[in-house]
């Protein structure tokens, strides 16, 4: 339903976060961006009832129609806060009736996931091993969140406890492998879909910049990995302490001593099924920031990849799989990386609320750069409303994310300031009233200057606008604070209206009415 209306009202590509595959034994590690490999899926975003053998099994159909069941599935909808543990609970145990009677049936759908599994080959078995290793495990010892906490002989996908196991064990590894390749088709359906409605892009997906510590992809690969360091940032704006993601980065030297095969098999992995992919933090083509473990942020230093290397084979992967890519170049970008990743043909990532000249004016959207992708907000940042209403300066201050009152104070004045910037801006374009919006300090953000704002963005120059749902519905809470894990409840707020409700909203029709007209300009 969503990609048809996007496609109805304009829209040439839907944009997704990370879907990665997630740890489904500890469903509230919800972090896209913090995934236990980046060349698998999320298999809790399998569209359980679409999937051909939920109308075959019997048992599934029951439970699915009985009143309890319905009501618990009304339940789960109806919270504002995405409950990852009930939710994957629900879908692990119809993907497991659903692989049972696929098993007994014995029918030509079983002969297609031997051949998938065939044609995976080790990497699936990797992350299918992993997946039921870690179930096993913290069965028996909830403190066993991961491969570092397992007993020695099964911290590596080859050593001879894991071979052993996986050798007694291959129905349960072929139930995890059978998740990949359930999820895998639906993606593949929806790329089709979108094809066929002719978006031009289709889907987006988003590559994250690395994986968690106890990741299946470390667990199967420890000699590319440096796991005694995490990658982060240095102190900036908007972390004045700096940030420390827990990714253990691969290394440079191991990297080329692989011939670059895992870099290959990455964007392969990620560009499939999709019309756009988005690197997160691209510079990583180039260095990253490493954090020696149990050091803070601010003590980590830059170690350098070969960013020639690196960068045509992303021009290769693109051309090979007619995949456009997106770098989110942001924050502190090194001198020269803008030009090398133009060149590369790889497109820009302008944010609004980043593009200010010097004198703390904002650029005109007619001056981006046209290969670029234009937007007002991202996940990383407020909301349109909690930008304006300074909610995620407050918020942060709440959780302890700045040093001291002062670092506060400074952010509160540097935001006004930018706010009658934006309204000079808009006044100087023309595109909000000559009789509204003048001072920053009683101007509130109410639906029609989010509205406009969002069609002033539209009508600049970069190939590419990507708007946020929760902008179109006017929320204020952000879905993910950065630098905070159990602080803040991180990905797991809901968007305050479900789709159909959203598409029939009149004022939201016609904006995206307005903003294709100003794209077509």
């Amino acid at each position: 339903m969503f990609t048809a209306k996007t496609a109805e009202n304009g829209g040439d590509f839907i944009g997704l976060n990370p879907i990665h595959a997630l740890n489904p034994s500890q469903p509230k590690q919800a972090s896209p961006y913090s995934p236990s490999s980046r060349e698998w899926l999320n298999i809790i975003y399998t569209d359980i009832t679409a999937v051909p053998e939920f109308e075959e099994c019997g048992s599934l159909q029951k439970q699915y129609k009985s009143e309890a069941f319905q009501a618990e599935l009304s339940a789960l909808r109806g919270t504002d806060w995405v409950d990852y543990e009930a939710v994957t609970k629900l879908k692990l145990c119809a993907l497991r009736d659903m692989f049972d009677t696929l098993v007994n049936a014995k029918s030509n759908r079983l002969k297609e996931l031997d051949a998938y599994v065939t044609e995976k080959g080790a990497a699936l078995q990797q992350q299918a091993a992993y997946d039921a290793l870690r179930f096993k495990f913290l069965e028996e010892d909830q403190n066993a969140w991961g491969w570092p906490a397992w007993p020695q002989e099964f911290q590596s996908f080859n050593s001879e406890g894991t071979q052993q196991w996986c050798e007694k064990n291959k129905q349960e590894i072929l139930f995890w492998c059978y998740c990949q390749w359930v999820t895998e088709a639906q993606l593949a359906e929806a790329d089709k879909l979108a094809q066929s409605l002719g978006m031009s892009l289709g889907l987006y997906r988003d590559l994250a910049v690395g994986v968690g510590k106890g990741a299946s992809d470390v667990w199967a690969n420890h000699d590319l990995y440096c796991e005694q360091i995490s990658i982060g940032a240095p102190p900036d704006v908007l972390g004045p302490l700096g940030q420390s993601w827990g990714l253990p980065p691969w290394s440079p030297d191991q990297l080329f001593k692989a011939g670059y095969q895992p870099f290959i098999d990455l964007l392969q992995a990620n560009m499939s099924y999709c019309g756009a992919l988005r690197i997160d933090h691209v510079m990583a083509l180039l260095r990253l920031w490493w954090v020696p473990e149990g050091e803070t942020a601010d003590s980590g230093a830059y170690i350098y990849y070969n960013v020639y290397d690196m960068l045509n084979i992303l021009a290769l992967e693109s051309t090979r799989n007619q995949c456009l890519v997106i770098g989110e170049d942001l924050g502190t970008v090194p001198e020269g990386m803008d030009t090398l990743l133009q060149e590369a043909g790889v497109y820009s990532y302008k944010v609004f609320f980043f593009e200010q000249a010097p004198d703390g004016g904002f650029i005109s959207p007619d001056h981006y750069i046209q290969q670029a992708m234009a937007t007002l907000s991202t996940h990383d940042i407020a909301t349109i409303k909690g930008y304006w209403h300074c909610d995620d300066l407050y918020l942060g201050k709440e959780l302890g994310l700045y040093p001291d009152q002062a670092v506060f104070e400074r952010l509160l004045s540097d935001r006004v300031r930018a706010k009658q910037q934006i309204l000079n801006s808009l006044h100087g374009h023309q595109s909000i009233p000559d009789d509204q919006y003048h001072d920053a300090n009683t101007t509130g953000m109410d639906k029609q200057l989010n509205f406009q704002l969002q069609q002033h963005l539209a009508s600049g120059s970069a190939s590419l606008l990507s708007l946020q749902l929760e902008d179109f519905l006017e929320m204020d809470q952000p879905v993910n604070v950065p630098g905070t894990s159990d602080e803040y409840r991180n990905w797991q707020r809901k968007l305050s209206h479900n789709l159909e409700a959203l598409f029939a909203d009149e004022d939201i029709l016609s904006l995206l009415n307005k903003v294709t007209e100003a794209r077509s300009r």
